[in-house]
């Protein structure tokens, strides 16, 4: 089920909530648990059946590591986390590996594997990483494992996350999960419904706009483009991915604070940032801490030799690509960023912080676009081609025609996405999400709301289905 449907804005959530919230608090973790079932089912039915016997398994024996000591109590932490990425690999990679060992055995003359390519579950690496994340903080004592069966599955099936994320540490939602009276608060069911009509806002009235262009000329032929056509696309794309991925991460922290929970941020204008580093510091924030905290720092983080500090990075962001999804040019682009934040670390922050601000923004999202360029690539040699003519700097033999309404959603696409260079944007937009709502806000709020809900429910039953594009990974 897609947040920006016609049957979940009309039918599912105002559904949900008038049960969500007649029923009694005690009663609440079981009705959001099975509204979200309900929610994933809707889009993998054949699936359901699959992660609940999962969790199943992860529940039980938690509560065993949690009651055991010593090697009995780490033999149970590393059949979990073992048996999680199992499901992982098997069900993301299994057929990249075997396309790969075929290419191989094809080389060497040897009769290929034959095997049925399996279907991808939709937000299998959410799920999977949150289930880790479980495990690891119970193993830790950062939390205790919980008592009900249907809380820990409202932690990993809770469905304003459970596609797309944020990606929600155990640690940072235990308490709420069995109390939310501090959160359970008219002011946050206005600003998380605000919340979720801009999230829904930058999906519909901006991603799908500019996606639409980058799809055409990315589908052109890249021979035949000017450089300047091939340069708009992937800067189309930029903003396509970063409305389409923070739009749906406001809708779900949005959804989130309407149901009494409060979830981290998950992007910060990550297109002013000044290096690489800060990139990571402001985009798919979740996912960089995730890494840092449950990886990272596993391995020695900071604390070791400067070739194993070197070493660890790229394992980091290798491992990164590839959860982006089972490509090359996934783990290319991973690999393209850690090479960028090593560079970062022997001289590049030096030499940018010494241009100044504007300069070394300009110069990071440069950087930025290059690689999203290998992300939305389908292939390498398709990658490459793009890169030449990117550069030949000529005016190619074939345009794509851009009306007003494309001009249009560029410009406000760029003035979102830069406007955070402006003084004090940040603290401006947290009053914005999260202040009160005073009687003027209230009423500013409630217009926003209705104008922007009416324009929004017009363009989603104009365009129909329209996927996020975090929803293959």
């Amino acid at each position: 089920m897609v947040f920006s449907s016609l049957y979940f804005l009309l039918y599912f959530l105002p559904f949900f909530l008038a049960i969500y919230y007649l029923c009694p608090p005690k009663w609440r973790n079981l009705v959001a648990f099975i509204g979200s079932c309900y929610f994933y089912a809707w889009g993998e039915p054949e699936f359901i059946i699959l992660v609940i016997t999962s969790l199943i398994i992860d529940f039980y024996v938690v509560h065993l590591m949690h009651l055991s000591e010593g090697r009995q109590k780490k033999l149970y932490r590393s059949i979990l986390v073992l048996f999680n990425v199992g499901i992982l690999v098997i069900a993301k990679y299994l057929n990249f590996l075997i396309d790969n060992l075929n290419n191989v055995l094809g080389i060497v003359d040897i009769d290929p594997i034959n095997m049925s390519p399996i279907m991808l579950p939709i937000g299998i690496s959410f799920i999977a990483f949150q289930k880790i994340s479980y495990v690891l903080d119970c193993y830790q004592g950062k939390s205790k494992p919980l008592d009900r069966f249907f809380d820990y599955g409202l932690y990993i099936m809770f469905f304003p996350q459970l596609i797309a994320g944020p990606i929600v540490r155990f640690n940072e939602i235990a308490s709420q999960l069995q109390d939310r009276k501090q959160n359970d608060l008219i002011d946050n069911k206005i600003n998380g419904l605000f919340r979720f009509m801009v999230g829904l806002g930058k999906k519909v009235l901006i991603a799908n706009v500019v996606g639409g262009l980058a799809d055409e000329i990315f589908a052109g032929p890249t021979a035949e483009l000017g450089s300047a056509t091939l340069w708009l696309g992937i800067i189309a794309y930029s903003f396509q991915i970063y409305f389409d991925f923070s739009g749906y991460s406001d809708m779900a922290i949005g959804l989130a604070l309407m149901l009494g929970f409060r979830f981290p941020e998950n992007f910060n204008f990550p297109y002013i940032a000044t290096s690489i580093t800060d990139f990571w510091r402001r985009w798919h924030i979740t996912l960089s801490r995730w890494m840092r905290d449950y990886l990272y720092i596993p391995l020695g983080g900071n604390r070791v030799s400067t070739p194993r500090l070197y070493f660890n990075l790229c394992v980091v962001f290798l491992i990164s690509g590839l959860w982006h999804g089972a490509a090359w040019t996934f783990i290319f682009w991973g690999a393209f960023h850690g090479i960028f934040l090593i560079l970062d670390r022997l001289f590049l922050l030096k030499w940018l912080k010494k241009m100044g601000k504007v300069p070394a923004v300009i110069i990071t999202y440069l950087i930025v676009l290059i690689g999203w360029l290998f992300f939305r690539a389908p292939n390498f040699a398709f990658a490459f081609e793009y890169l030449i003519h990117l550069f030949r700097f000529d005016n190619g033999q074939v345009s794509i025609y851009l009306e007003n309404f494309h001009y249009l959603i560029l410009i406000l696409a760029s003035l979102f996405s830069f406007w955070g260079l402006t003084p004090n944007a940040e603290q401006w937009v947290n009053r914005l999400y999260f202040g009160t709502t005073a009687i003027g806000w209230f009423l500013l709020k409630s217009i926003f709301i209705l104008v922007l809900g009416v324009l929004c429910l017009l363009e989603v039953y104009a365009s129909g289905f329209n996927p996020f594009i975090y929803f293959q990974f």
